[in-house]
């Protein structure tokens, strides 16, 4: 296993759409396992492929419910078929420097998606595990939760940003 960097915005590939992934080999579980140490490493609670430069369709989830415990999953090819309840909450990001906000999310949804070995999984998930899912998901399509804020809150976090860049 080895950590992998984590790429911020504004860098393209966070906004490429990943592709499908169709080989379920050593490689692919390697990448989870690596993706597995990098988020926990971040103190993340989910990571998707873009976010370290592999613009493919996997995303590992924190789905710890313990404090100190790390109990995650991997999601391969994940799509969100149903969703229901919406509700705001607190967001951030790995990729997202320095910045949180409220953002609707479904609160219960109905995920299909691979596990690394290719097996089918179909499964509900509701409040933080629905709301990590829906980010990182929507990292694969391209999509940033700031991407769903006020278009203001999005004008003043660029600007923090640039000045953050600047003063680097």
């Amino acid at each position: 296993m080895a950590t992998r960097e984590i790429i911020t915005y504004p860098a393209p590939v966070l906004r490429k759409k990943a592709v499908k992934i169709e080989v379920f080999d050593d490689a692919l579980q390697e990448l989870a396992n690596d993706m597995i140490e990098t988020m926990y490493k971040a103190q993340g609670v989910g990571l998707a492929g873009n976010q370290i430069g592999v613009a493919q369709q996997i995303v590992v989830v924190d789905i710890s419910t313990e404090e100190n415990e790390q109990k995650n999953i991997v999601l391969i090819n994940p799509v969100i078929s149903e969703g229901e309840g919406k509700v705001p909450d607190q967001e951030g990001c790995l990729s997202v420097l320095e910045y949180s906000a409220k953002v609707n999310r479904f609160q219960k949804i109905r995920v299909t998606a691979q596990d690394p070995q290719g097996n089918e999984l179909d499964f509900i998930a509701q409040d933080r595990f629905a709301r990590i899912i829906q980010h990182e998901v929507d990292h694969l399509h391209g999509t940033l939760f700031i991407d769903r804020i006020s278009t203001l809150k999005r004008s003043m976090y660029k600007k923090k940003l640039k000045k953050m860049l600047k003063n680097q």
